[in-house]
């Protein structure tokens, strides 16, 4: 099994930055990519960006040049900057954990971002 946690949504102006941080335990081996989701209200959720455990990124191309992925093995945590942030941002962020084999899905909770214009 594998845990998930966020940290870091709230409230932000439009052109502002937050920093949100996805924290890991368990049998964390087993994971081969780690990625953020984000749902916004009405609508399906969307991938943001992922990060490999050899540490190659993928952005979604709304998010590209705004938002970075990282991660921290040492701590077992991801995060993600989000820079020039706009309302059409707001949406629960999810955290994912991807293993390969068995294919399965670990998420975390979720942590509401909302962006105001």
């Amino acid at each position: 099994q594998v845990q998930l946690v966020e940290l870091g949504g709230g409230l932000v102006q439009a052109g502002g930055s937050l920093r949100l941080s996805c924290a890991a335990s368990g049998s964390i081996f087993r994971i081969n990519i780690m990625g953020w989701y984000r749902q916004a209200p009405g609508k399906q959720r969307e991938l943001v960006a992922s990060i490999t455990s050899g540490g190659n990124t993928t952005y979604a191309v709304s998010m590209k040049g705004r938002f970075t992925i990282s991660r921290d093995d040492a701590k077992n945590t991801v995060y993600l900057q989000m820079n020039n942030l706009r309302p059409e941002d707001t949406a629960v962020y999810y955290c994912n954990g991807r293993v390969f084999f068995p294919y399965r899905d670990y998420w975390g909770q979720g942590t509401q971002v909302t962006v105001s214009s």
